[in-house]
């Protein structure tokens, strides 16, 4: 104790007697005193009523701070975990630019999503955006399509906006609204809120042609077969 000057001891006596805690009287001091020494100076103080409830909140504080540290790390490796795939895999969408194995994935999408019962046309139908414009993408890589063919329809919730929607779809399949059927509202949806604001409803999309219908179809049928 006597290593260090008597204002030192002094001092963090009175902040201790004040509610301080260790840590918070080591960066007054702007000194790393050994707890053990900080003990030893205190000796006799009482505590303040509140220092107990002091202590609980900032030991919560701590939790939450090592909680959000340790949610960064993970994201953080989780984000190189991802990019590490990502560069495996990269070469993928180059084999995809093949017409055959496009047609293979074409035919995989419609076994999981499209209508398999139709007769003369096909049906597809998802909420999700990106594989949509895939699944179209594919399509006219891999069949001379003829554009004034398709058919679009917009099934949605009751309180969602059919203008913007029907727009929105348009944009994303690059169908003119010219060849959009009039929007399907889900009545079961009828006085509730749309909670998930990014919901643009499912896009069906129908393409008169039972030659890519059967085609597919059959692809699809020989992969279940396997070979």
């Amino acid at each position: 104790m006597f290593q260090y000057p008597i204002r030192f001891v002094e001092s963090a006596r009175v902040w201790r007697a004040k509610g301080f805690t260790f840590s918070e009287i080591q960066n007054k001091l702007h000194k790393k005193i050994p707890k053990g020494t900080l003990s030893w100076w205190f000796r006799g103080i009482e505590l303040p009523s509140f220092y107990a409830n002091k202590v609980r909140r900032l030991n919560l504080d701590a939790l939450a701070l090592g909680r959000q540290k340790a949610v960064s790390v993970n994201r953080e490796r989780r984000r190189f975990y991802l990019e590490d795939i990502h560069n495996r895999n990269r070469n993928l969408s180059k084999v995809l630019r093949q017409r055959d194995v496009s047609k293979l994935f074409l035919a995989a999408l419609y076994l999981g999503e499209g209508a398999k019962k139709n007769r003369g046309s096909l049906t597809f139908a998802n909420s999700d955006p990106g594989i949509t414009a895939l699944f179209l993408r594919l399509m006219r890589a891999v069949y001379p399509i003829n554009e004034s063919k398709f058919r679009c329809t917009v099934l949605c919730r009751a309180d969602q906006n059919l203008n913007r929607l029907n727009a929105f779809w348009s944009k994303t399949t690059q169908i003119p609204l010219q060849q959009f059927y009039g929007a399907r509202i889900d009545a079961r949806t009828r006085g509730k809120v749309t909670e998930n604001k990014n919901y643009k409803g499912v896009c069906r999309i129908d393409y008169f042609s039972a030659k890519v219908y059967d085609e597919l179809k059959i692809i699809g049928n020989l992969a279940i077969q396997g070979p």
